[in-house]
């Protein structure tokens, strides 16, 4: 296979990854406490004989959007909102400790309190 292919094919494919980060950004963009996935590319140099003008496509430090939203009055007595960088510690469903900024909470029938999601 010529190595132009594979170049160009990595281009490609960081494109397609950009478009599924995204397309999933914009499909949640209404979901309560959800961080926008950032994707940031930038070009590598190909080293070696007879490819002097050839780059490669990579990701570049993909992370995640930590900015505080819009805050949203729900009138609800147990929604909650976080002000800076604080997080809401809950339990994930393999026990674990898990962190959420989403703070629409509610009391299960066994009086536990959980988030929206079912995290107690």
């Amino acid at each position: 296979m010529d190595r132009m292919l594979y170049v160009a094919m990595s281009g490609a494919k960081q494109t397609a990854l950009a478009q599924a980060v995204n397309s999933n950004n914009l499909a949640n963009a209404n979901t309560t406490g959800f961080r926008e996935d950032l994707a940031a590319f930038r070009s590598m140099p190909v080293f070696g004989p007879g490819s002097p003008t050839r780059v490669y496509a990579m990701t570049e430090n993909p992370g995640v959007n930590l900015e505080s939203g819009a805050i949203q009055a729900t009138g609800r007595d147990l929604d909650m909102a976080i002000q800076g960088n604080g997080w809401l510690a809950v339990q994930a469903p393999d026990g674990q400790e898990a962190y959420t900024r989403a703070g629409n909470l509610h009391i299960e029938s066994g009086g536990l309190l959980v988030t929206g999601s079912g995290h107690p």
